[in-house]
């Protein structure tokens, strides 16, 4: 059956239910629409995806993103797992109007409420681009004991010109701006898309590129991806990544624009017994341009995940 036949599939599943009692505010042509549920945590309506059955994979995306840049991935990783994708507070589908979720302290917090609300305690850990961070303070600050964190690309150190004291401000001054938002929203069109995906140097499937446009011209995620950028300090986790006992599982792009190959490259020099992957000619959204690829390196770990998981009970 074609993903396309899957989904309208999904959507007239999702129309009929909703599995948390939640409304689904998730329009029919999302991706996956019917393994969507929302769950109240923390004071976020969190949209959630789930798919399959078996040890826990957890899916984080990074900024500006949403659970549909796994669209592809998660059905291959379900194969021999739960999978679980969780929409960021204020991103797509899921909504929040507390402002102090937006840093990473605040974000990662969010998560481990929804993660201890719902029982759910992942062997793996997958984060993309900022995604990754999170799940590192999540481990760091013991609130989830997977076998192995997988960063895509993970935006895990402080990078000029982002963590310039200046763009910082500027950052902030255009997040509490209410008219930013919304004039970004307005201009939104399919050029504006495509150069923002270019800078990726990743080059993605039509569906996605349709769902970043549909992202893009939400003024509420745009907000979120704003203040994000406004409010997140990666100084502090740098200072701690020594202290990270989960392994960590290091996946860089060399085509990609958006987190050079050569933080990735530090960061393992950090962390003791961390693992590097390079990925020759696939950009920031690896996992969104060969899944296939990105699956089978996620599930060769779940055997150690495994035997984790006995370790720990």
């Amino acid at each position: 059956m074609t993903l396309q036949a899957n989904r309208t599939r999904e959507a007239d599943t999702g129309e009929r239910r909703s599995r948390s009692g939640l409304s689904l505010p998730v329009p029919a042509h999302w991706p996956h629409r019917g393994k969507s549920r929302m769950i109240r945590a923390g004071g976020v309506n969190f949209h959630v995806q789930e798919w399959g059955e078996g040890p826990v994979i957890l899916l984080i995306h990074g900024t500006g993103a949403s659970t549909h840049s796994f669209a592809e991935l998660a059905p291959l990783l379900a194969s021999q797992a739960r999978v679980i994708a969780i929409d960021l507070p204020g991103h797509a589908y899921s909504e929040t109007d507390r402002s102090d979720l937006f840093t990473l302290p605040g974000m990662a917090q969010a998560i481990a409420n929804l993660l201890k609300q719902t029982g759910t305690n992942p062997v793996l850990a997958i984060g993309h681009s900022a995604g990754a961070a999170i799940l590192i303070r999540l481990a760091l600050d013991h609130a989830i004991e997977p076998a192995a964190i997988v960063a895509l690309n993970g935006a895990i150190l402080p990078m000029h010109p982002f963590s310039h004291p200046f763009v910082s401000l500027m950052a902030k001054f255009l997040a509490a701006n209410p008219f930013v938002p919304w004039f970004f929203s307005k201009q939104a069109d399919d050029a504006t898309v495509d150069k923002l995906l270019k800078d990726t140097g990743s080059k993605v499937p039509e569906d996605s590129r349709a769902c970043y446009r549909h992202l893009l011209q939400s003024r509420r995620h745009v907000a979120a991806a704003l203040r994000m950028m406004a409010h997140w300090d990666l100084d502090t986790l740098a200072r701690d990544l020594s202290k990270l006992k989960t392994k960590l599982v290091l996946v860089a792009g060399d085509a990609d624009r958006t987190i050079p190959p050569s933080s990735s490259d530090a960061v393992a020099r950090l962390v003791a017994g961390s693992e590097l992957n390079r990925l020759p000619h696939l950009g920031h959204l690896a996992h969104e341009e060969n899944p296939t690829l990105i699956a089978g390196l996620i599930l060769s770990l779940i055997p150690a995940a495994d035997k984790h998981k006995v370790t720990q009970s």
